[in-house]
Parts: structure tokens; C-alpha cells; sequence
């Protein structure tokens, strides 16, 4: 089943998408301008489309996503001045 989550930031909202694949979660936060994403899925195609993404590895819930450093950013993400090593949460702010 696909769970969809309102997820408050401070500077406005995010929709968050959780599905169960069955062996794991398959998680994305969608802003206005870009979203992150869990491991499973593909920054090589992130980047092909021009998107600002990050990615977070090792998560199965939205807090995990918030909480944890965003390891992978897209080229586009790089581009507009967003620095490694930031959470997940903070990356989410920059894209409002």
C-alpha cells in the first residue's frame, strides 16, 4: 500500500510518498522545486532530466529522511549552491 504524508517544514510544506515493495520502502519528498529520495531509486536519471534531487540512504520512514545526511545530490542540486553533508530536512528548506 502507498502512503502519502503532508510533511511540515518551517519554511511551508512537502508531500512525501511511501510505498512497501515488500523486501523495502521505496520513500520521496516532493518540494516545489526539487525532492529527495531514498536509495531506490536513480540519481543517474535525476540528472539526465536536469532535476534538483538528493538522495538518503538507509531509511524506511519520512523522520529518517529528515533526519539523516543527504549522501548523492544531482548535478543540478551541486549547481544551484546546495553543499553536501546537510540533512535531509535542510535540503527540503532550500527547495521551497
Amino acid at each position: 500500500m502507498m502512503e502519502i504524508e503532508n510533511i511540515r517544514l518551517d519554511n511551508g510544506n512537502a508531500m512525501g510518498l511511501r510505498w512497501n515493495l515488500g523486501n523495502a520502502y521505496l520513500l520521496i519528498i516532493k518540494r516545489e522545486k526539487g525532492y529527495l529520495m531514498c536509495g531506490y531509486l536513480n540519481m543517474e536519471i535525476a540528472n539526465r532530466v536536469g532535476d534538483i534531487a538528493g538522495i538518503v540512504s538507509g531509511v524506511s520512514t519520512f523522520d529518517e529522511m529528515l533526519e539523516k545526511p543527504v549522501n548523492v545530490l544531482s548535478k543540478k542540486a551541486i549547481e544551484t549552491g546546495i553543499k553536501p553533508g546537510i540533512n535531509g530536512k535542510e535540503f527540503l528548506e532550500l527547495l521551497g
